[in-house]
């Protein structure tokens, strides 16, 4: 990671300059100096055959793609120390066990891992033989009693396993939930998963903007190839996503179109083949300036009514996704009757009353939309160096905002025009709990993402009007 940052410093190559070099000194020595000395010669000869191609058929791009692949590729083999981030939230995170409004040990089955399974076969005794007859072996889940609750769920809302065999005996699943882990190869990014309700209580109550912190341990690991050269495009882009995220003087919405297009920018890049110009817009001077401003009232009064059809449609969408908690179901069917059973004139005004009782009420929910926004980036963005979906990671933040607040718009009627920061709380874990905890649910939706044009998202996307400032 640290090679690929250094190669991006690189000056351009001019066609009128053939003496001109592809790297400067300064980041040349450095580059040599952070790679370990068996690779000095290789990385050397490397350079200057690329100088003398550079000079013969000018293919800037084509040739410095090549170059760095190559070195990446003896990079990773050189490499012994693991990368981690984590939110810098991450050490406020303590679980309500018993006090927990919404347990995760029931509701969903809870998978166990192999290494696990291996260990509860082998455990001797009375403990050994209650726990194997608590197994589902040929799933690979733990039974559950009524309500769908955990076998070794008690009264108390307290783990049995835990109280009696300690915090070892737990399964991978039950000892890491809530958090988080995406890895690539030498990296490794912990989150804290916002389908917890003290995680979603965490993050709703900041008002301080998301850090993701970095440090580096010993250890080395093998995870399945990928691209490092767009891994590290893909990185620097949601650096610059952040940014732009977290730059409060711009108007929420004009943030949120900015993300939309810098996302679908760079899938043009990596598709055309071309992603070392990614760094031109990243560099390139206002970036965190809005791409546009929100409109008048008729723009507005035009903008929800194609809201109200898009957002009419997705949650159609959603109740085709596979159910994890069978009250999401009676969520979704309250929402599409307190919003969608009249025609769009209703909605528009429901939207606008809802939008000024916001902005006077819960003036929080900005920022607390910025938080759902840098979360689903923070966490899935990167995802894109495995499947490509750049463009549709991004339109999947931003609808996920829009679907939260379409939840809250019909809660906020439900209760005679009022809402709390528990029912955002409450809104927000529930959504993230049917969503992230299925593949299958992730992958349809950006999959259906794909399919939205990135204008139609911006147009639709925007805040619910009045829009805040």
């Amino acid at each position: 990671y640290r090679v690929i940052k250094l190669l991006k410093k690189c000056t351009k190559y001019d066609r009128k300059k053939d003496d001109q070099k592809l790297f400067p000194d300064d980041t040349f020595r450095n580059l040599i100096c952070i790679m370990s000395p068996p690779s000095h010669c290789f990385i050397t000869s490397l350079l200057c055959d690329s100088f003398r191609h550079l000079k013969l058929c000018h293919r800037y791009y084509i040739t410095k793609a090549c170059l760095c692949r190559q070195i990446l590729e003896k990079a990773r083999k050189d490499r012994k120390d693991m990368r981690y981030t984590i939110p810098d939230y991450y050490r406020q995170f303590r679980c309500a066990a018993g006090q927990c409004e919404d347990t995760c040990c029931a509701g969903w089955q809870i998978q166990i891992d192999e290494r696990s399974l291996g260990r509860y076969a082998r455990l001797k005794g009375r403990a050994g033989r209650k726990l194997r007859r608590s197994i589902r072996w040929r799933q690979r889940i733990f039974r559950q009693k009524e309500g769908k609750r955990c076998v070794f769920l008690n009264q108390d809302n307290l783990c049995d396993m835990y109280t009696e065999l300690g915090e070892k005996s737990l399964c991978r699943t039950c000892r890491l939930y809530p958090r988080h882990i995406e890895e690539f190869e030498g990296i490794r990014e912990i989150t804290l998963s916002l389908s917890c309700p003290v995680v979603a209580r965490l993050l709703m109550n900041r008002e301080e903007p998301a850090a993701f912190p970095a440090c580096e341990k010993e250890g080395e690991e093998e995870y399945e190839e990928f691209d490092l050269l767009l891994y590290s495009a893909l990185a620097d882009a949601r650096e610059v996503i952040l940014y732009i995220l977290q730059n409060r003087a711009v108007p929420a919405q004009a943030r949120e179109q900015r993300m939309l297009a810098l996302a679908d920018e760079v899938e043009k890049n990596y598709m055309e083949g071309t992603l070392f110009s990614c760094q031109e817009l990243f560099d390139a001077p206002g970036r965190a300036e809005a791409t546009g401003k929100p409109g008048g009232a008729g723009d507005n009064e035009a903008r929800m009514g194609r809201r109200f059809c898009f957002m009419k449609k997705m949650f159609a969408f959603l109740d085709t996704l596979e159910l994890l908690r069978e009250d999401w179901k009676s969520c979704l069917d309250e929402t599409r009757a307190l919003l969608y059973s009249e025609a769009d004139a209703g909605y528009a005004a429901t939207c606008l009353e809802f939008g000024a009782w916001m902005k006077r009420y819960m003036p929080m929910w900005e920022i607390q939309s910025e938080q759902i926004l840098v979360y689903f980036i923070s966490v899935y963005f990167c995802g894109a160096v495995y499947d490509g979906r750049i463009s549709a990671k991004a339109k999947l933040a931003a609808v996920s905002r829009m679907i939260i607040e379409e939840m809250l718009m019909a809660r906020w009627i439900k209760n005679e025009k009022t809402l709390d920061t528990e029912d955002i709380v409450e809104t927000v874990y529930r959504y993230a709990r049917e969503v992230e905890h299925s593949d299958k649910n992730v992958n349809r939706l950006e999959s259906l993402m794909e399919k939205v044009p990135s204008n139609l998202t911006s147009y639709v996307s925007g805040f619910v009007p009045p829009c805040t400032v």
